[in-house]
């Protein structure tokens, strides 16, 4: 068992979808390799596709079959949320005024929280992912006001399990409210840079991200971890429709190595892999070896 105060995966239906693999096979072969900590995400396009109309059977679903297994859950809450396109507003509520849609969305909010707050298996939450973050996905929509409530209403709710948040960009310290309980980084090291038409080092160096966890312990009396390690290729068409030679130009072997080794140097856990649904689509596809170099990546 992978160890979930060190190591755990994102996990999200809708990337499953976009590799055309099975959202619970995918899972189980995770849960067979060891996997115990997970983010789930609760994307409100899914969940309530008509006002007042909820379906949460797959997220049920995921949640029986992590607990099955003795797993752990971060649970994504809010409408930005992890994959494309990023902010998963309903048709409906999108086509409303912001006023409605504020109220539409503290109310799925509320219904999330109370469905799942009684599941032992949930340890903590995220809240509206890099939610100050309006250059990346669609239907950005950025309100502190709003955010601050959402903060409010489930801490009201839920009193006892901690809220993640990632409150600016990749590289902000969150210094104004909400104030999370705990800091969530990304790190991404090779990615596509559209304007430039080319693969770009992202200048995560591991001096930048220590100092940055140093400030926010001793300044804000928060710890902070990585919720995202890139273990995923990022490159100028989706990874479906990329070869293995464009795929290995942004994540290789090697790049899954140097990244792990990177995030490690930093003693900073739990460290949460960014990727997973790749990996199982490339063993469906007969390459076992990126699964397998993540595993050694992360063995004492």
């Amino acid at each position: 068992m992978i160890g979930p105060t060190t190591y755990g995966v994102s996990f999200s239906l809708k990337q499953c979808r976009a590799f055309n693999i099975d959202p619970s096979d995918t899972l189980a072969w995770l849960l067979k390799q060891g996997w115990r900590r997970f983010r789930l995400m609760s994307y409100w396009d899914e969940h309530e596709k008509q006002p007042g109309t909820y379906d949460f059977g797959a997220l049920d679903a995921q949640i029986r079959q992590i607990h099955a297994a003795g797993g752990v859950v971060t649970l994504c809450l809010g409408a930005r949320q992890p994959r494309w396109p990023e902010n998963h507003w309903p048709d409906w509520a999108w086509k409303t005024s912001k006023a409605k849609r504020t109220t539409a969305l503290l109310q799925y909010l509320q219904t999330v929280v109370e469905r799942y707050k009684s599941e032992p298996c949930i340890i903590s939450y995220q809240l509206e992912n890099e939610a100050l973050l309006q250059s990346f996905g669609r239907r950005a929509e950025i309100d502190r006001k709003r955010l601050r409530a959402e903060f409010a209403l489930v801490k009201r709710l839920d009193p006892k399990r901690p809220i993640i948040m990632s409150t600016s960009n990749s590289w902000g310290i969150p210094l104004r409210r909400p104030l999370p309980d705990i800091v969530g980084f990304s790190y991404y090291h090779t990615v596509w840079n559209r304007k430039l038409s080319r693969y770009t080092t992202a200048g995560h160096h591991t001096l930048i991200h220590r100092t940055r966890a140093t400030l926010i312990r001793v300044l804000l009396q928060r710890r902070s971890f990585i919720h995202e390690l890139q273990c995923e290729p990022w490159g100028p068409k989706a990874i479906w429709e990329m070869s293995t030679t464009e795929q290995d130009k942004s994540m290789s072997i090697a790049q899954i190595h140097t990244s792990l080794a990177a995030a490690q140097s930093l003693g900073i856990y739990p460290v949460d892999l960014w990727g997973a649904e790749w990996w199982y689509w490339r063993s469906k596809h007969g390459d076992s070896t990126i699964s397998m170099a993540v595993l050694d990546s992360i063995r004492p």
